[in-house]
């Protein structure tokens, strides 16, 4: 996971907080808005997420800067967090529109921003740099407020579909 973030895998727990004090320094300049995954049974942190570019006269927003621990990939909670990022950025917020930017090596990311129901727009070439300092093309995807209802009703099927039984 960590080879395509734009951070620097931590190596010692100091580090570790060093991006969650990054994270939180970006929010306070009004750069991101980062929220913590919690497993709903054990309440445990099992990673985040936030809004970034965020821009109220285009009313646009991107979702991205996403952790997951490796045993939660594929579970449903990170489907579950970004339906309500959504949600609350189409319904709430009265975005129109909501963008993904991926390393185009990652293609994990790619195939899950896809089956958020989200529209591959393109490639920006050398559109960021590295950790190691090489330059990354990024694959940019987006969701319009004319999307979100099918898109939205599709989350809630496979969530409920993948829902443990009571």
């Amino acid at each position: 996971m960590w080879r395509h973030l734009s951070v620097t895998r931590p190596t010692r727990p100091a580090g570790t907080g060093e991006v969650i004090a990054a994270a939180l320094d970006a929010q306070h300049r009004g750069e991101r808005v980062p929220w913590v995954q919690r497993c709903a049974t054990t309440g445990v942190v099992v990673g985040t997420t936030s809004y970034y570019e965020i821009d109220p006269e285009r009313r646009s927003v991107a979702i991205g800067h996403t952790f997951l621990g490796r045993p939660w990939w594929r579970t449903g909670i990170n489907t579950e967090a970004k339906l309500l990022l959504l949600g609350r950025a189409f319904d709430d917020l009265g975005a129109v529109r909501v963008v993904w930017h991926t390393d185009i090596r990652n293609e994990r990311s790619q195939a899950a921003i896809e089956r958020l129901g989200a529209t591959r727009e393109g490639v920006l070439r050398m559109h960021r740099q590295r950790p190691d300092g090489s330059w990354r093309d990024t694959v940019q995807y987006a969701m319009t407020v004319d999307e979100w209802p099918n898109a939205q009703a599709r989350l809630r099927e496979r969530l409920r579909r993948t829902a443990p039984a009571a």
